[in-house]
């Protein structure tokens, strides 16, 4: 980030309060965006929940993202914000003017019809999608030499290790067309690379190279095989595995449903997913019905909405497949090779599997809703019980501010005595606000601003004047202390001259009493008494 802007070293943390991603949008959008200043949790939602508004003004499509997840620092969510804002700013901006040439919607069939195009001439080259065609490093070294043929010899790239070929092919982009090293190659030469990092750099390679794609490269893209297979890059040789697009991208699937190819099932496959479904939805619903009871105490109420958060996020990552079982399924029956018992028996247990899930949503769904209103209510309790003893303790301020000097040490002792109270009264407070740190708000983000406004405004004033109760309870014990000090120095002072006083009256009682026989004993004496 430039500017003069701190750089981000902890993605997760680091956007946690909203203000880095709020920077970030106004480079991308060049609109100011007003900032909260504060660093409790509710500026911290108020802050990503204008980042979410504000994307969604700008059309970026987000699934399942909201204000919590990001401001707890969940990894997968924050990743599928980034994505999110990357394919809408990089990968759909380079490609805006093909796509409205094209009169097309899909970045990806797009991005894909180019690979095939600049890669077609390369018989070892066959692109299918962003994930396994691409592990081996063909397909990267292949654009490269389409584009730039000059800068290296073909045969030589043939015979390198696919490690060799990708840690060649990054490195003449960054030497040659400045593109930096987003990609390990370590990370790229396995069964299965991550789909997303590869769009993003070949993306980088489309904006920077000839742009020739035609209806005709489109139309072959809606036309590739529906089942393709795949084996491992490096090492020992892995047993064949059938891959569908739609399983790699079942998180922008409106967007890429055209480019899926999806593979042929038979009986027995949809049983055993089946069954592993099954076996988790069962243990899912074990595991929501185990839950403890709501409890009353806010600590524990807040701490069972964290682990349902967590049971929820689980819910959301098996969602995929419980919706794969399903599709298989229906697959399986379109396929019209079934005996009407076993299409019967599919649809039964189709039914039932997408009942059970809808009841362990729906049931999910009600116990979060429940934790929250509950953890909410009892968090505005405690509110209540801060603003009450504050108006209490600020009653018995005002008390001990009208108090009249000390005028003895017996009475000054009284007072710190009294102090002393104040002081543990505040330190047993101490733990109640502790806990208010870390108050769980949810928002809602059609209403997010005007949801928290209220509450901002209560914790605030109730910070202010927490604040100011500790600072006059520190002040006024440091002015007690001092007070006692010098009561104490001046009580040795008065003992030690009520002893003098003493010394000297009795040596004048003693004069008075003597009789002297010259004067010379008698200015002796008067110089005892000086």
């Amino acid at each position: 980030m430039e500017g003069g802007k701190p750089p981000i070293k902890d993605l997760f943390v680091d956007l946690q309060d909203g203000r880095k991603l709020l920077d970030l949008l106004e480079g991308l959008t060049g609109c100011v965006l007003t900032k909260e200043r504060g660093t409790t949790r509710v500026h911290a939602l108020n802050n990503v929940t204008r980042v979410l508004r504000v994307l969604q003004q700008n059309n970026v499509e987000l699934v399942n993202i909201g204000g919590t997840d990001i401001v707890d620092g969940n990894h997968k969510l924050t990743l599928g914000l980034i994505w999110s804002i990357i394919l809408h700013w990089q990968v759909k901006d380079i490609m805006k003017a093909i796509m409205s040439d094209l009169q097309q919607t899909n970045s990806e069939k797009i991005l894909l019809s180019w690979v095939r195009q600049s890669t077609r001439p390369y018989k070892q080259v066959n692109v299918l999608n962003f994930t396994t065609s691409w592990a081996d490093g063909l397909a990267f070294n292949a654009i490269l030499h389409r584009h730039k043929p000059g800068l290296f010899s073909w045969d030589k790239v043939m015979k390198m290790s696919a490690v060799g070929r990708l840690e060649h092919a990054f490195d003449l982009a960054k030497k040659h067309l400045e593109i930096e090293r987003l990609l390990d190659p370590e990370d790229i030469a396995v069964c299965l690379p991550d789909k997303k990092s590869i769009i993003m750099y070949v993306t980088c390679l489309f904006e920077v190279l000839p742009q020739q794609v035609t209806m005709e490269d489109i139309l072959e893209v809606e036309t590739l095989p529906r089942q393709y297979k795949f084996e491992c890059a490096e090492g020992p040789l892995a047993p064949q595995q059938n891959v569908t697009s739609e399983k790699e991208t079942l998180d922008s699937q409106a967007e890429t449903s055209s480019t899926v190819p999806e593979m042929d099932v038979d009986l027995d496959g949809y049983q055993a997913v089946l069954e592993d479904v099954l076996t988790w939805l069962l243990s899912a619903e074990d595991t929501l019905h185990m839950q403890d009871d709501i409890s009353s105490d806010v600590e524990e109420v807040k701490e069972q909405f964290h682990v349902h958060e967590g049971f929820m996020m689980e819910l959301t990552a098996h969602q995929s497949n419980v919706g794969n079982v399903l599709q298989t399924g229906n697959q399986l029956i379109a396929q019209g090779n079934l005996t009407e018992e076993e299409e019967n028996e599919i649809r039964e247990q189709m039914s039932l599997l997408n009942s059970r899930w809808e009841n362990l949503r729906v049931a999910s769904m009600d116990r979060q809703a429940k934790l929250h209103d509950v953890l909410m209510e009892l968090q505005q309790q405690q509110l209540r019980q801060l603003s009450d003893w504050l108006t209490r303790t600020e009653a018995r301020i005002q008390k001990l501010e009208a108090q009249s000097a000390v005028n003895e040490l017996g009475s000054l002792k009284l007072q710190i005595d009294e102090h002393k109270l104040l002081q543990s009264d505040l330190e047993t407070e101490q733990v109640k606000v502790n806990s208010l740190t870390h108050m769980v708000v949810v928002v809602d983000e059609n209403s997010g601003e005007s949801a928290t406004a209220a509450l901002e405004d209560q914790l605030q004033s109730l910070g202010e004047r927490w604040a100011a109760v500790c600072r006059w309870t520190e002040e006024r014990w440091r002015l007690l202390q001092d007070i006692f000090v010098k009561w104490q120095r001046l009580s040795e002072e008065q003992l030690l001259l009520e002893a003098w006083l003493s010394q000297k009256e009795d040596a004048f009682i003693a004069m008075q009493t003597s009789s002297f026989r010259d004067q010379s004993e008698t200015e002796v004496n008067i110089y005892r008494l000086e």
